[in-house]
């Protein structure tokens, strides 16, 4: 209702802005004092701007109230619409729908009447059954002062203006001047508005500035929403009526007869306005004088009549001066008869109507201290505040009013307005106010027994009981506060505030109380053991109000959100504890410490009572589990927060709900089936994987990144169920995600061949020697083929796809860390949850728990990391190999230095290396590329070497091929070292040790080298190279024979043909008669071998490399070969050569 008014206040106020501004071209704003704006014609007055004509007041004021009889109109382009006088709202939109068929009832929908408690005060039992629909929230109302009724029926707007005219009246008769020199200088002008003009024809008027006094009652007149001309009126006739500036006292009926008389029908621009105005000063004198128990019977019949000729318009209005004069004089003495009445407390002041018409009185003072408010804004005061209040003291004389009184009743303002405007600001006014008056001295005995006997009737479980202002004002705000506080959950969820403020209120207030006798009072609390009961009763009935509400629409909000009642009742439950724990509580708990531990029983046992039937029949993982256990155990955690913030640490623990020990099995079930299915769908996406980057940012495999999103989904499900869970689910996930990525790197590595398929056999041990006569017949290189699915295995390892299972063994790496870390922060989310809520005996193990979660951790994710790098060191080791002794073999292997050095060098095969090189980094991951361009290298290093030691026939080098050689050694190690953006120069230069060796030997004497062949053979025939681990040494027989064989010496081939028999290099033509894919070589082979089966067999495994390719058979056993080696280290030491 306020909000209507201070809308229609706004409405009028824009309204009478927008005619001044269309009427000031045609006259300055003095010509407007006399229009009443309400009752012109808008549509008039427009019509008559838009066609240029004159606007006639009398005219615009006719057409008013001639459209005022029809309903209000508006026009648009699709018709006028008539608007209707009846709310809307009330009625509400006709319905778009068939009307819905009855529902039956569903299991588990929720019903709620009233509820039953039994027990003491901790302890509640509560019961639910079918009840209405909720009713739409109402705001209560606050209760009344029960002031006595006026019997007049003056209306709020009377009240207003007479408040403004006492005021007024009361400041003229201070000697206050009310009315400028220029206000009391002008006159009325003989017409108004004859035309309308333009602002240029006339020169601006500004008006002389105000003082102090005149602008404050300008801004008075504009808070009390008085009109101007009636404003300047009614000063006008204040000035009249007092006499000079001599401070006198004056009472309401003088001021009212005062206006009686000086006040004529031609002061108002209309009929309406006067005839208000007269009916109004006729009530208040019939309410102070016709009404008062000490007028006498005839006195009372002559005032009555002479208002009722006042009230009389055809009488009233043609009566002459001097019968007007009469009954007013008639009016008067009866008022003076009653003002000389002594008054009944001897106050200083005091007069008759102090206690005559107090309840006029005071509702006039109410409505000049509703002025302190914005009128714009009406949860404002006005900056001029101060000073209003200051100049309203000149009232009191008038009214009756005392400080006490004041300070009541604008606490009483100030609360009603913040109850309108919901402004915080507004209530702790209100708050130091009502201190003020509870602090303020004791009264004069006369002053107390004047304010006992301003009575109030208040209606109290249908009793009247009689209390002073005062009292009356305490009495409304303690049953708005309980009324507020009875729920809290309602009221202050929005405005969490004010339950501080109010609760101030309350305390200072008092709550009412009934004595034995009946008889009501207002006892103040302390913190003490009355107010902890009092704050008990309404935390117990604020959540029974809200349990109510939500129970009430429960099956509602199931309907809309899809889920389970339960599961709702649940959230909407943990609403209520959290704004209890975090918004009232620590309020409330000043009061009463118990309040949070009251709250948490109550949400506990009522949830409860609806939860068991359900966990009872809880059998598997279903949509409506799902839905109901992790509301249930989230509503639990709240409410044994809210029980252990308000008892502390040594009280019990509240008994929880079940969910853990319900969702355990269940949760594990789901688990185990989990894990069939995720290896299902790896294997799937494995075996479907053609191993194509995903990107040029994504270089890994499409089948890892599915893996880790079904591992991820997973982990999601299973703590997005927000369920207790303990160490065996724990075991159980990682379990999942162990085999998961197991699975995946050994059928990845299942893929990859041994590296020893990659070497080619070793070629037979020849002599060199040049031939004068061409053989007819040559001997080829024989091998073994290698197996079809080794073979198609190799195809199909390109280096690509070994660059992008590489990248995606890193993805593994870099991704099980995102994994592990958010694994770990899921479970430390839920076992902080469960450690709230837990007791402090299962507490105690924490510590315990904790490193064996630890240990789990790390043994699982630690397994799979290894892994990985292991298979990242496997596959770039078999990268490299494959790139050199396989995609490269022929050009490498086969072709560098094969008959000619200086024919064959290095240039072609580096292009070809460089060719790799460039697609290794197209595809390998940054963090990889050293790694697998050093494998490379090495290998590429070890081709080398094995062209120097195992070229076969077609290859022997002189002296001056040696240095052609070690050009190309050079110009490797500087290809890998590119110029400083390659490798490390120092890896490089330890990679390319051995083949440096090597070249170094073949710069050595034949006799010198075959000195060190006589060496190693001794020390194999005397076993005592037992020790030689490494094929790759210099100092070894086998390198020393092998240096001979490729040497194009003499002297060399001599000593091989006498000591060993070996065939000539020319016997054998160097291509292979079949694929040249062949098993694995004596290099594989001594990979395999332990070390000391080396040293014993290094000579057999020699004769057996030459007799692999039946070039002699006559030397093809390993006794003959080692015999011959043994006396030829016998004449080695004989013979000087």
């Amino acid at each position: 209702m306020e909000e209507q008014q201070s809308l229609f206040h706004r409405y009028r106020r824009d309204r009478r802005k927008l005619l001044e501004f269309l009427l000031s071209s045609s006259a300055s704003s003095s010509s407007f004092s006399h229009i009443n704006f309400d009752t012109l014609s808008a549509d008039y007055v427009i019509d008559r701007v838009k066609s240029g004509g004159v606007v006639d007041i009398s005219e615009a004021t006719k057409t008013y109230f001639h459209e005022s009889s029809y309903p209000p109109m508006t026009h648009s382009k699709l018709g006028d619409s008539f608007l209707l006088h009846t709310d809307p709202d009330d009625s509400g939109s006709p319905p778009r729908r068939v009307p819905p068929s009855v529902p039956s009832r569903k299991p588990g929908s929720l019903k709620v009447e009233k509820i039953d408690r039994n027990g003491d005060d901790h302890g509640f039992k509560y019961r639910a059954s079918p009840s209405t629909r909720p009713r739409p929230i109402e705001n209560f109302k606050i209760v009344s002062l029960g002031l006595p009724s006026l019997k007049t029926g003056l209306s709020d707007d009377d009240l207003r203006e007479s408040a403004y005219e006492i005021l007024l009246a009361s400041m003229a008769t201070s000697g206050i001047v009310i009315c400028s020199v220029e206000d009391q200088r002008k006159h009325r002008p003989s017409r108004l508005l004859s035309g309308l003009k333009s602002r240029k024809d006339k020169p601006n008027v500004q008006s002389q500035p105000l003082d102090k006094n005149l602008r404050l009652i300008r801004t008075i007149r504009v808070q009390m929403q008085i009109s101007e001309a009636m404003d300047e009126c009614t000063r006008q006739k204040m000035m009249m009526l007092s006499p000079g500036r001599t401070r006198v006292q004056i009472d309401i009926p003088q001021i009212v007869l005062g206006l009686l008389n000086f006040t004529f029908k031609s002061d108002f621009s209309n009929e309406k306005s006067y005839m208000q105005w007269k009916n109004r000063q006729a009530s208040i004198l019939e309410e102070l004088l016709c009404f008062s128990p000490n007028l006498v019977a005839h006195d009372h019949l002559t005032i009555k009549r002479s208002l009722a000729m006042i009230r009389n318009a055809k009488e009233w209005d043609f009566m002459s001066s001097s019968g007007k004069a009469e009954v007013i004089s008639v009016i008067k003495q009866a008022a003076l008869t009653l003002s000389s009445l002594p008054g009944r407390f001897d106050l200083q002041s005091e007069t008759y109507y102090w206690t005559s018409a107090y309840h006029l009185n005071i509702r006039l003072y109410e409505k000049l201290l509703l002025g302190v408010f914005d009128v714009l804004d009406e949860s404002q005061l006005i900056e001029e505040a101060d000073e209003f209040l200051m100049l309203l003291k000149l009232t009191w004389s008038t009214l009756g009013i005392t400080q006490k009184m004041h300070d009541a009743i604008y606490m009483w303002v100030l609360f009603q307005q913040f109850v309108g405007t919901d402004e915080a600001l507004l209530l702790e006014y209100a708050t130091v106010e009502l201190q003020e008056l509870i602090s303020a001295k004791v009264d004069d005995e006369n002053v107390r027994l004047y304010m006992n006997s301003l009575l109030c009737s208040i209606h109290c479980n249908a009793v009247e009981i009689k209390l002073s202002l005062v009292d009356a004002v305490f009495y409304s705000l303690s049953i708005w506060c309980e009324s507020k506080l009875q729920d809290y959950h309602l009221h202050f969820s929005q405005q969490h505030s004010h339950l501080k403020r109010v609760m101030s209120l309350v305390s200072a207030v008092g709550v009412l109380n009934f004595g034995d006798g009946g008889h009501m009072k207002l006892r103040r609390f302390n913190l003490n053991t009355d107010a902890a009961k009092i704050l008990e009763s309404y935390v117990k009935r604020s959540i029974e109000a809200a349990y109510r509400r939500v129970a009430s629409n429960i099956d509602h909000l199931s309907e809309v959100e899809k889920k389970h009642p339960l599961g709702v009742l649940a959230n909407e439950l943990r609403l209520i504890a959290e704004r209890e724990l975090n918004v009232f509580y620590p309020e409330l708990c000043k009061w009463c410490p118990n309040s949070g531990m009251i709250a948490a029983m109550m949400l506990h046992q009522i949830y409860w009572e609806r939860l068991r039937p359900f966990l009872d029949g809880v059998s598997s993982l279903s949509e409506d589990v799902k839905a109901v256990l992790p509301a249930a155990d989230l509503l639990d955690q709240v409410v044994t927060q809210l029980y252990n913030t308000g008892n502390g640490e040594n009280c019990e623990d509240l008994h929880h709900y079940p969910i853990g020990e319900v969702a355990k099995p269940i949760i594990l079930d789901w688990v185990i089936a989990q894990h069939e299915r995720i290896l299902e769908w790896t294997g799937r996406a494995f075996d479907l994987e053609k191993w194509e980057p995903l990107s040029s940012q994504q270089r890994q495999a499409a089948s890892i990144v599915e893996v880790f999103r079904i591992i991820e989904e997973t982990v999601d499900q299973l703590f997005g169920f927000r369920l207790p869970m303990d160490i065996t689910h724990l075991q159980a996930l990682l379990s999942v995600v162990f085999h998961t990525l197991d699975a995946y790197l050994l059928k990845l590595l299942d893929q990859i061949v041994e590296k020893n398929y990659l070497y080619p056999s070793a070629p037979p041990l020849t002599r060199y020697k040049e031939t004068t006569i061409p053989v007819l017949k040559k001997k080829f290189l024989e091998c073994m083929p290698l197996d079809d699915n080794v073979y198609d295995k190799l195809n199909t390892l390109t280096i690509p796809k070994l660059c992008v299972r590489m990248n995606t063994l890193k993805y593994i790496q870099k991704q099980i860390d995102i994994l592990e870390d958010g694994i770990r922060k899921s479970w430390a989310l839920i076992r902080q949850s469960i450690d709230k809520t837990c007791a402090r005996e299962q507490r105690l193990g924490t510590s315990t728990c904790n490193e064996q979660i630890d240990e789990l951790f790390c043994t699982t994710f630690d397994i799979i990391r290894d892994n990985a790098a292991n298979a990242i060191s496997k596959i770039c080791d078999f990268t490299g190999a494959k790139a050199v002794f396989w995609d490269l073999r022929h050009a490498f292997l086969f072709c560098l230095y094969c008959g000619s050095v200086e024919a064959s060098r290095l240039d072609g095969v580096l292009t070809r290396i460089d060719t790799v090189l460039g697609h290794v980094c197209s595809y390998i991951d940054d963090s990889l590329r050293d790694a697998v361009v050093l494998s490379i290298c090495r290998a590429s290093l070890e081709g080398f070497a094995w062209v120097l030691l195992d070229g076969g026939p077609s290859r022997a080098f002189c002296d001056s091929d040696i240095v052609l050689i070690e050009d190309d050694l050079s110009a490797l190690k500087e290809f890998f070292v590119a110029d400083g953006e390659g490798l490390p120069r120092s890896v490089v230069e330890q990679e390319a040790k051995f083949p440096e060796e090597i070249l170094n030997l073949y710069s050595l004497q034949t006799e010198t080298i075959i000195q060190k062949l006589m060496a190693a053979s001794e020390q194999i025939s005397l076993g005592l190279d037992s020790h030689d681990h490494n094929y790759m040494r210099l100092n070894n027989a086998h390198t020393f024979v092998r240096v001979l064989c490729h040497k194009k010496d003499r002297e060399a081939s001599k000593f091989l043909k006498r000591q060993y028999q070996l065939p000539m290099s020319s016997e054998y033509e160097d291509t292979p008669s079949t694929d040249p894919t062949s098993q694995s070589p004596l290099r594989s082979d001594l990979s395999k071998r332990s070390m000391s089966d080396l040293a014993k067999r290094s000579t057999s495994d020699l004769a057996k490399r030459s007799t692999s390719f039946r070039w002699n058979n006559t030397h093809s056993t390993f006794t003959s070969f080692k015999k011959k080696l043994q006396e030829a280290t016998s004449e080695f030491r004989n013979v000087a050569w």
